[in-house]
């Protein structure tokens, strides 16, 4: 078992107040967390600009391809709904033997 977290930023350029940013940021983790099994939760360190936000997805399964698989998607789907572009910063793993 495998479980996966993946941090990234989105710049929103069209976001002139935070308002705008957490409807934006709102609909993307809808989004995310309706097509997508996972959690997700937006960072603090940028909660109070209005054109950056911080992103953090978790997921579990069964091996490591799975969770990278997934995560290639979900970047890809956020880029697709994003109006700025988005900057991955990490991507982590914890293996866990003997779980299931």
């Amino acid at each position: 078992m495998t479980v996966g977290l993946l941090t990234f930023e989105l710049h929103l350029p069209d976001a002139h107040s935070l308002k705008a940013k957490r409807q934006t940021v709102r609909r993307i983790k809808d989004r995310l967390r309706s097509r997508f099994n996972i959690s997700i939760v937006e960072l603090e360190q940028h909660q109070e600009l209005w054109q950056r936000a911080g992103l953090a997805v978790v997921s579990i399964a069964g091996n490591r391809d799975a969770i990278e698989r997934m995560f290639e998607a979900i970047r890809s789907e956020t880029e697709r709904m994003s109006p700025g572009p988005v900057i991955e910063t990490a991507r982590d793993y914890l293996e866990a033997e003997g779980w299931e």
